[in-house]
């Protein structure tokens, strides 16, 4: 596996797209200030942002509160192959969702969680 980059969960997008790109001024490689997504360059990696509920409904997670799934990051691992990938962890971990293709993204992804409930992507391009 390979750490592409780290996506913060948000909940006030607007707000925090401003504070990474005007205050801290990191370079924006993908999104923008109107979407619900982005990234940005820092330094030799990436970190992006996400609207917490979009996340959520993308991943199938049908909780009736924000304020009860608790996590706030997630990590993104490219690999060669999502579902061999998947196939290889299934037995290991417990997957939120099967292998899908998010071609709006240009991948296809699988999560699962660690044993703290920190959410983590595999992914590669279509």
């Amino acid at each position: 596996m390979e750490l592409t980059h780290t996506r913060l969960l948000v909940n006030n997008y607007q707000e925090c797209y401003k504070f990474y790109s005007e205050v801290l001024q990191f370079p924006c490689t993908w999104g923008d200030v109107s979407s619900n997504y982005a990234q940005f360059t820092v330094g030799t990696t990436q970190l992006a942002i996400f609207e917490k509920l979009q996340m959520l409904e993308d991943m199938g997670e049908s909780l009736p509160s924000l304020e009860e799934n608790t996590f706030q990051s997630m990590l993104i691992f490219r690999v060669a192959d999502v579902d061999r990938t998947y196939e290889e962890l299934q037995s290991k971990v417990g997957f939120i969702n099967e292998p899908h293709d998010r071609k709006d993204w240009g991948i296809r992804v699988a999560h699962f969680k660690d044993p703290e409930g920190n959410v983590i992507e595999i992914n590669h391009n279509l």
